[in-house]
């Protein structure tokens, strides 16, 4: 969507302060830990952009809250399976010999969109030291979230996303969906079920000052039943908070109640294949 469309279709821009009413009337609470998924264009427009969707999530959280977004980067995966875009197979040994290292501090975000890829970068932020599934935190407890992050099993309980889950943090869907919901993984993770493999990976990394393509062990995530999950909690439980920030439909949940929901879920409708 270009800029003039999202133009057209906004009546009124969205600021600061009018981002900041409507997280607060949602129901983000000062203090929390807060990890956001979000659309910048589903918004409508903002003055501002992503900065100043930003500055209203750490307005509302205040300065005991924090702050969490997912800075994935996704090109660093081994193209051995790549589909988004595919590359020749005599492309992949030059892939895997000559893409950069993973630095928390310079690589981008991939398909993470404009709020995320901004944040990563802004003053204070930390990141996990992920080369695939990092996340970046802001405020007291952001420390806690992204150390530690573990190289095996990127988004399982050596994760950002399970420090959250320690933390009562909840999850904020702005303007996008439950497909695009990270906490869920942390929940195929939790469960046993049929059809669950692991794989092989692989990133480039900097070890001791060289830079060295390393193998990671990981499960085959699938998003492809997110919807569901996401569509059957909202029917069974009324701890999800639905309504609107900007021109984007917003989802606000406990994510302790969202995973465990996701588990039991999980473990009784997904079929091997």
């Amino acid at each position: 969507m270009s800029e003039r469309d999202v133009v057209e279709r906004t009546e009124t821009p969205n600021t600061i302060s009018s981002l900041s009413k409507e997280l607060h009337a949602l129901g983000v609470a000062p203090g929390t830990v807060l990890l956001v998924h979000a659309s910048l264009s589903a918004l409508g427009w903002v003055c501002g952009g992503a900065v100043a969707v930003i500055r209203a999530l750490l307005d509302v959280l205040g300065p005991h809250g924090t702050l969490v977004m997912p800075t994935m980067s996704g090109d660093l995966t081994d193209p051995r399976n790549w589909q988004h875009p595919p590359v020749p197979e005599a492309w992949k040994p030059t892939i895997r010999a000559c893409a950069p290292a993973f630095d928390p501090a310079v690589t981008p975000t991939r398909a993470m969109g404009a709020i995320a890829e901004t944040f990563r970068s802004m003053p204070g932020v930390l990141r996990s030291d992920h080369p695939h599934c990092s996340f970046a935190a802001l405020g007291p407890k952001a420390g806690s979230i992204t150390g530690g992050h573990s190289l095996d099993f990127g988004l399982g309980e050596g994760s950002p996303l399970a420090r959250v889950y320690d933390a009562n943090g909840w999850v904020l869907l702005l303007g996008v969906g439950h497909a695009n919901n990270s906490s869920l993984h942390l929940a195929e993770y939790r469960t046993d079920y049929p059809g669950r493999r692991e794989d092989m990976n692989g990133a480039p990394v900097t070890i001791d000052g060289e830079r060295r393509w390393v193998e990671i062990h990981d499960l085959e995530l699938d998003e492809s039943d997110f919807e569901c999950i996401g569509e059957a909690l909202e029917q069974a439980a009324d701890s999800v908070r639905i309504g609107r920030i900007g021109l984007a439909e917003a989802r606000l949940i406990p994510q302790r109640t969202l995973v465990d929901f996701a588990c039991d879920w999980i473990a009784t409708h997904r079929r091997g294949t």
